[in-house]
């Protein structure tokens, strides 16, 4: 299947958000606000919320176990508030796109370019929030000054907006938070050494819902199962429909322009190993 103009805007954009995941410079901004890399990543994802709970928050994110959750929220705020997080995470992606990019580079046309048409489409977006609370929490809050950190929050805007369309779609599919992401690391799309232990998930939990995948014929003794590879193909083609309202604003010729300008930034911050896992298992160990 030809991949959508919008989706690849997305696809080959995200890493200048993901790498806020996986940098040393978040848990680093964090640890000062007194919590670790764990509390520290659900604080300041929800940080859009206030002072949100763990009921909140697990039912927003979707699959992380909510034991992992309570232990970070709401404890979290009685060492450090919304506003510290959110200005922490926004320190810690320009120290990060800073180190990765080069001081040049983001002082260069081609971000500030990016981060107008990202930020185009992320107003767009503000137009569709019915059903998105990630999104529309995160698109209340102030929009940075420095096109590097306008891209980063145009794009994480943009990253929500697709994720609130997707967990309801995976509701909509009789699919968990846990098997969701059981059934993606079946398909070969990451590591269950990485996402389990991440998400918050015993081995014996996370056995118990690879049997109950393989009762629903969606898990093999080889893997995920062709039903599988369906059901997860239909999920992913109807996120794209949904994330569609964004991008509509940009145009065809504007996605790909988007996509042409960010393809070498994102480039830059993988091979620079800004999404190495290892980053972040080394941040908790």
């Amino acid at each position: 299947m030809t991949e959508s103009p919008s989706r690849l805007a997305w696809r080959v954009t995200e890493p200048l958000h993901a790498m806020i995941y996986f940098v040393p410079e978040a848990p680093e901004r964090y640890a000062l606000q007194g919590l670790d890399a764990s509390a520290g990543y659900f604080a300041s994802r929800a940080a859009a919320f206030g002072t949100a709970g763990p009921g909140l928050v697990t039912a927003t994110f979707y699959n992380f176990n909510p034991a992992l959750v309570a232990r970070a929220l709401p404890a979290a705020w009685e060492r450090t508030t919304p506003a510290a997080m959110l200005a922490a995470r926004l320190e810690a992606a320009d120290a990060a796109l800073t180190r990765g990019l080069g001081a040049d580079v983001i002082a260069g046309p081609e971000v500030a370019e990016a981060a107008e048409l990202a930020r185009t489409a992320a107003l767009s977006a503000a137009a569709f929030p019915h059903g998105r609370p990630l999104f529309a929490a995160h698109a209340e809050l102030p929009w940075p000054d420095q096109p590097h950190l306008v891209l980063f929050h145009a794009q994480t805007l943009l990253r929500e907006f697709r994720g609130d369309g997707h967990v309801a779609l995976l509701l909509e599919s009789g699919l968990t938070g846990l098997e969701a992401i059981v059934l993606y690391v079946a398909d070969g799309q990451s590591d269950e050494r990485f996402l389990r232990p991440t998400r918050g998930w015993s081995r014996e939990v996370w056995a118990a819902a690879i049997e109950e995948l393989r009762s629903r014929g969606l898990i093999g003794e080889d893997g995920i199962t062709e039903a599988g590879r369906e059901l997860r193909a239909g999920i992913e083609e109807r996120t794209d429909r949904l994330a569609e309202p964004a991008y509509r604003t940009l145009g065809e010729d504007g996605c790909l322009r988007l996509a042409a300008l960010t393809r070498p930034l994102s480039r830059t911050v993988v091979k620079g190993g800004l999404l190495d896992p290892g980053q972040l298992t080394k941040s908790r160990s």
